[in-house]
C-alpha cells in the first residue's frame, strides 16, 4: 500500500531543504493523470511535466483534432456526432486514447491532461493500463525496458471564486496573442494590449453563464472521478492557487516520492 501524499501543504518558495530538491529528469514518471476543474491550470502544469520528464502531454481535445485532421475512421465518427450537436461517447474517446498510448513515446510515461472525465473512462483506463503491464511481463520486457508503473492521479484544487475570476477575467490580444486577466494580470492601460495597443477581446465562452454550465457538468461527471482516485493509493492533491512554479514543484515532489517508494519495494 502506497502512503497518500499530501503535497498541498508543501513548503513555499525558499522553504525547501537541499535534501528535498528533486531532479525530475532522473525519475521514470510512468502514467500521470492530471485532474482539475476548468481553469485550474491543468494545461500549464501538463506542459511543465512534459518538459521536465521528456514525456508527452496528451489531451483528448488534441487527439480529437488530430484524428479529424488525418481523416481517420475515429475522427470521421466524432465529426459526424459533433455536426449533430452531440458529444463523442466514452467508447469513441477511449479508442482514440488507446491508439495514442500505443505510440512509442509513451514508454517512460505520459501526462493525460483532463482525462479521464467520467467514471466509465476511469474504469476503462485502469483495465487498459493493467493489460499493458501484463503484456509487458508476458513479453519478457520487464527486465529490459522501463517497468510498468501504476498511474498516479494529480488533482489541482482551486476554489470556485478563483476559477470564476480566471475564466471571466481572461482577455487576449488578437494581434500578438498575449493573454491578460483583468483581475489577476491586467494590462497597463485598460482594455488595450501593452505591446501593440490593440483592443483586447474576450472569448465568447469566457462568460459567467457558460462557466456555470461547465462547472455543473464537471460536478456531475468529473468530480466523482477525483473522489474515485482519492480513495485509491496513488493520489496527490495540490493547491492550485499558489504560483505556478510552486504548484509544479509540489507535483514533482509527490510523484518522486511515490516512484521512490515503488523502487524501494521492488528491491526487497
Amino acid at each position: 500500500m502506497v502512503t497518500l501524499v499530501a503535497v498541498s501543504d508543501a513548503p513555499k518558495k525558499g522553504g525547501t531543504s537541499s535534501s528535498e530538491k528533486i531532479s525530475a529528469s532522473e525519475t521514470v514518471p510512468g502514467p500521470i493523470l492530471l485532474l482539475g476543474a476548468p481553469g485550474s491550470g491543468k494545461g500549464t502544469q501538463g506542459k511543465s511535466m512534459a518538459a521536465s520528464w521528456g514525456i508527452p502531454q496528451i489531451s483528448t481535445g488534441d487527439i480529437l483534432r488530430e484524428n479529424r485532421a488525418r481523416g481517420t475512421a475515429l475522427g470521421k465518427a466524432a465529426e459526424k456526432l459533433m455536426g449533430e450537436g452531440k458529444l463523442a461517447p466514452d467508447d469513441l474517446v477511449n479508442k482514440m486514447v488507446a491508439e495514442r498510448l500505443a505510440q512509442p513515446d509513451t514508454a517512460r510515461g505520459f501526462v493525460l491532461d483532463g482525462y479521464p472525465r467520467t467514471l466509465p473512462q476511469a474504469e476503462w483506463l485502469e483495465r487498459s493500463l493493467a493489460q499493458r503491464a501484463d503484456a509487458q511481463r508476458v513479453d519478457g520486457q520487464a527486465e529490459t525496458t522501463v517497468p510498468a508503473l501504476a498511474a498516479i492521479a494529480v488533482n489541482i484544487r482551486v476554489s470556485y471564486t478563483e476559477l470564476l475570476r480566471r475564466i471571466t477575467g481572461r482577455r487576449n490580444c488578437p494581434t500578438c496573442h498575449r493573454i491578460y486577466n483583468v483581475y489577476l494580470k491586467p494590462p497597463q492601460v485598460d482594455t488595450v494590449c501593452d505591446v501593440d495597443g490593440t483592443p483586447l477581446v474576450a472569448r465568447a465562452d469566457d462568460v459567467e453563464t457558460v462557466f456555470e454550465e461547465r462547472m455543473r457538468v464537471y460536478d456531475a461527471q468529473t468530480a466523482p472521478v477525483v473522489e474515485h482516485y482519492r480513495a485509491g493509493d496513488r493520489f496527490i492533491e495540490v493547491d492550485g492557487e499558489r504560483p505556478a512554479d510552486e504548484v509544479a514543484a509540489a507535483i514533482t515532489a509527490g510523484i518522486e516520492r511515490f516512484r521512490t517508494e515503488e523502487r524501494l519495494r521492488n528491491l526487497f
